[in-house]
């Protein structure tokens, strides 16, 4: 079987899974509404919980996780060869698998991890390997692992942050937003963690589309992810209005209207605050993963991508030679030498 078939295979089926946990969360928290129980009373018994639906509006932990299979799905379709008839085929097998997410008794425990990272995420606590086998995988510590890598997956994708082990001794890790947000320490780090995993995904096309995208084309896309214009979306909210407004105040997105169009049509490209927060190369990591490939599987991009690190390493360098200078200068000024 050609090599490029069985990344397919291989990809299809990771979205196959991810469908199933999901749909285990769903079935989960259709259960809790018929018996009158909020979703959030599916949450292991931490100290402190939040509220299921904060005053700002922010989505519950919960409905959070749920993003994840859809995002994985609509992704994959940038740039691969399976158009309708894959999606198709994806439909049919999410809908096969809806009687596994039942039966796999790893998928709650997914989900539960999901919500654990999220709260410790929210709270900036320390994120322990003894605290997740204690308050969340009390009864399947030999899977550990499993669980551990599949809601790893889902927090990269759904909520674009990076599960690491800063400590191996102590098994402590950490989660670490794909943007620098120490560009700017005025943006709500929760608030623009909702909105991460959408971002990374605008990026991505507009990325594969040559560094700007249509409109059109990124709604194409979005919308194989059940995230719709005019349609509320349980973690976007309006998610016209976040990439359209929020995300291009925020300067993370430029959208403008294409010259000379007529009727009007608009197209995005990257603002300056994705420049400097995150990069091609992380973009295409991202796009990569949802593959389960390598970034060097998309050629052009990633030689793009390599130019653009060693365009930046090369400005850090610059940057770095001028402030030696600099106070270089200032020390010769402050310390002349004796005549």
């Amino acid at each position: 079987m050609p090599r490029g078939h069985k990344s397919k295979l291989r990809a299809r089926e990771k979205r196959r899974k991810a469908c199933t946990e999901i749909q285990g969360l769903e079935d989960a928290q259709a259960t809790a509404a018929a018996a009158g129980e909020s979703p959030s009373s599916f949450c292991p018994p931490f100290e402190d919980r939040p509220q299921n639906v904060p005053a700002s509006g922010t989505p519950s932990i919960p409905q959070a996780a749920q993003g994840t299979s859809s995002a994985t799905a609509a992704v994959s379709c940038t740039d691969s060869g399976e158009g309708a008839n894959g999606q198709k085929e994806e439909s049919s097998k999410s809908s096969k698998g809806t009687e596994g997410s039942q039966t796999d008794p790893l998928n709650k425990q997914v989900v539960l991890l999901v919500q654990f990272l999220l709260q410790k995420y929210q709270k900036k606590e320390p994120i322990t390997k003894a605290d997740m086998l204690k308050f969340v995988i009390k009864r399947s510590k030999c899977h550990f692992n499993e669980i551990l890598k599949r809601a790893s997956e889902h927090m990269e994708l759904a909520f674009g942050v990076d599960l690491k082990e800063v400590d191996p001794t102590r098994h402590c890790y950490a989660l670490v937003s794909k943007l620098d947000l120490a560009f700017d320490s005025t943006v709500n780090e929760e608030e623009i963690m909702l909105k991460t995993g959408l971002l990374m995904i605008v990026l991505g096309v507009v990325f594969m589309k040559g560094n700007c995208a249509p409109e059109e084309a990124v709604w194409e896309v979005l919308n194989m992810m059940g995230v719709y214009a005019e349609r509320k979306h349980f973690i976007y909210g309006d998610p016209k209005k976040v990439i359209t407004e929020d995300l291009v105040q925020l300067e993370y997105l430029q959208y403008r209207q294409v010259p000379d169009s007529d009727p009007p049509r608009y197209e995005f490209l990257w603002g300056p605050r994705a420049h400097a927060e995150t990069s091609k190369m992380r973009v295409l990591e991202f796009l990569a993963k949802v593959h389960d490939t390598v970034p060097s599987a998309f050629p052009s991009c990633y030689e793009e991508a390599v130019r653009d690190e060693e365009e930046r390493a090369q400005a850090r360098a610059s940057a770095r030679a001028a402030i030696a200078s600099v106070r270089s200068g200032a020390m010769a000024s402050n310390f002349p030498e004796a005549k």
